[in-house]
């Protein structure tokens, strides 16, 4: 598994219908690429988002990065949607489960 951690804060004037369509498009998009694995998004009391993307493996991940739609929306998040933000990105992260087991 290779895991993509995606930490940002969206600025003041923000078009907000304009990034929800294109938060839309590009999980489609994304949900169609070959070895992926799963998207998930929290926003914090304070604002801050965290996305998280699972790929099977860094290949997968690179070759989403190099899709020509998501570069293109990419550009226009760096333009127009983001204050700041900060990506993570680890190859085989060590992984710890915990699930209790239900009850009869």
């Amino acid at each position: 598994m290779f895991l993509v951690v995606f930490r940002n804060r969206k600025r003041a004037d923000i078009d907000a219908a304009a990034y929800s369509a294109d938060a839309k498009a590009m999980d489609a998009l994304a949900r169609a690429q070959p070895g992926f694995l799963s998207f998930k998004s929290y926003t914090s009391e304070d604002g801050e988002v965290i996305a998280l993307s699972e790929w099977q493996d860094e290949a997968a991940a690179l070759a989403w990065r190099r899709v020509a739609a998501h570069a293109e929306v990419q550009a226009k998040g760096r333009e127009h949607y983001y204050q700041s933000y900060t990506a993570f990105a680890c190859n085989e992260p060590r992984v710890r489960h915990f699930e209790r087991e239900t009850e009869s």
